[in-house]
């Protein structure tokens, strides 16, 4: 039931089911050889829809005509709310995978089928298996996937844009594919940084930027990577 404040712990567990629902399958797939891109493309648009309406989370999306149909992005957004990856589904379509911090892989079954999905996990502790996690991200963005990285490394508990981590950017050089600039708000409505109940209703406003394109930046020398993260942060901070 939820709270007299609107929060309802029933409804994050009702999500964490739905998370666990595609979870169980895609590691069965994966252990089985079955495992495909498609398969986990549809699930993760049928996990991201169902998300959302269980939520109630009412979705207003500007700037679509900077989403290219067959433009390779790397995708950078703030970070406020669990709730941000479905919500970054439900605008992107489900043909993009994230890099993620390497704990949520230990987590049981949900940890596997993030990998067996081929999301990215990254150790930022341990700099060359960073680098490797960036190859890999740079790999599937060649192949046609776009991969999202929130440069902030963290969700934000107050809603404000937190410094950035450089590791997106140097990235965004390897690559050499534009980077699409995302800026969420009213996800922390829904779930805020470290929350445990849902808030049912929130309304999310998702602000799709003009894509910067990185190649530029990379021929400034050692000071481009510094140049093109001062030129997305800019960007995404007319939003706050």
């Amino acid at each position: 039931m939820p709270r007299s404040d609107g929060k309802s712990l029933a409804l994050s567990l009702r999500n964490i089911y739905e998370t666990l629902a595609i979870s169980v399958p895609t590691v069965l797939d994966a252990l089985r050889g079955r495992i495909t891109k498609a398969r986990s493309d549809e699930r993760l648009a049928r996990w991201s829809l169902n998300i959302v309406r269980n939520a109630h989370i009412d979705i207003h999306v500007e700037g679509r005509e900077n989403l290219r149909p067959g433009e390779t992005y790397l995708v950078m957004s703030n970070h406020q709310s669990l709730y941000d990856i479905p919500v970054l589904f439900q605008v992107v379509g489900p043909n993009v995978r994230m890099i993620a911090k390497k704990e949520l892989f230990h987590v049981p079954v949900f940890g596997k089928a993030l990998a067996a999905g081929g999301f990215i996990a990254i150790d930022r502790r341990d700099r060359r298996a960073a680098i490797r996690s960036l190859e890999i991200a740079r790999d599937l963005l060649a192949s046609g996937t776009h991969v999202w990285i929130a440069p902030e490394g963290t969700r934000s508990r107050s809603g404000a844009l937190l410094p950035f981590k450089k590791g997106a950017f140097y990235l965004a050089l390897e690559a050499g594919l534009p980077i699409l600039p995302l800026t969420l708000q009213g996800t922390r409505d829904a779930l805020p940084a470290k929350g445990l109940r849902s808030s049912p209703g929130a309304r999310v406003i998702a602000k799709l930027h003009p894509s910067i394109d990185p190649r530029p930046f990379a021929a400034r020398g050692r000071g481009g990577r510094d140049q093109l993260m001062r030129e997305v942060r800019h960007v995404m901070e007319r939003d706050f």
